[in-house]
């Protein structure tokens, strides 16, 4: 076990932790910040494994995850914003 791993192996419960959290409770805004917030921790303890363990398979996952956390965090904004763009607010007065 090496020093990436030991912080790979710290930063999971430390970071990830509180990012599930949050998004388990809260507003829908607060829980989406949560969400995207939790998959830059991801992208940080893939790199990590990749580094510790020499696996160049684990950087190609943090990639794929860094390009596709960030659409997935906008479509679910737009879920958040309503249908056809109006706040959900506005549709129920």
């Amino acid at each position: 076990m090496n020093a990436w791993i030991v912080v790979a192996c710290v930063l999971l419960p430390c970071g990830a932790g509180p990012c599930v959290w949050r998004a388990s409770r809260g507003e829908p805004g607060q829980r989406l910040a949560g969400t995207a917030l939790l998959a830059v921790v991801a992208e940080a303890v893939f790199l990590l494994a990749a580094r510790g363990l020499h696996r160049t398979s684990y950087v190609d996952v943090a990639l794929v995850l860094a390009v596709l956390a960030p659409a997935g965090t906008l479509v679910f904004a737009r879920c958040l914003s309503g249908v056809g763009g109006r706040p959900r607010s506005e549709e129920r007065s």
